[in-house]
């Protein structure tokens, strides 16, 4: 792929998760404006923030099941990469409606943000 990436800002759902991760570290060393980190885990984020110091990165709380907080992160972004998502098997088994309002709910909140964004491209994992 060969998108310039200068001047644009992604967007990772779940960013501060193992996927979120991996994602940051690809594009952390780019010439990428801003990576934006969306999550509900404030103290994962502050993690994240001492360990990578960079003004690149912009943290958001929240949660995809919540149409507004997406509206309000999605605002200006390029990209996404949307890994917000319950991924454990058992999890969801046990607690099969969260796994509905999270992974299809959440996802089309995401979906629906991003198209009224105007956002070029989004990456579901």
């Amino acid at each position: 792929m060969s998108t310039n990436f200068s001047s644009k800002t992604l967007l990772i759902t779940g960013g501060t998760g193992s996927f979120g991760n991996a994602v940051l570290k690809r594009f952390l060393n780019t010439d990428i404006a801003e990576i934006r980190i969306f999550s509900r885990d404030e103290k994962k984020q502050d993690d994240m923030r001492k360990r990578y110091q960079s003004a690149k990165l912009k943290f958001y709380i929240g949660d995809v099941r919540d149409a507004r907080s997406v509206q309000q992160a999605m605002r200006g972004v390029d990209y996404v990469f949307h890994a917000a998502a319950l991924k454990q098997v058992p999890s969801c088994e046990f607690h099969p409606m969260q796994a509905v309002h999270t992974n299809v709910l959440g996802t089309e909140n995401v979906l629906e943000a991003a198209i009224g964004a105007g956002v070029k491209r989004v990456v579901c994992l």
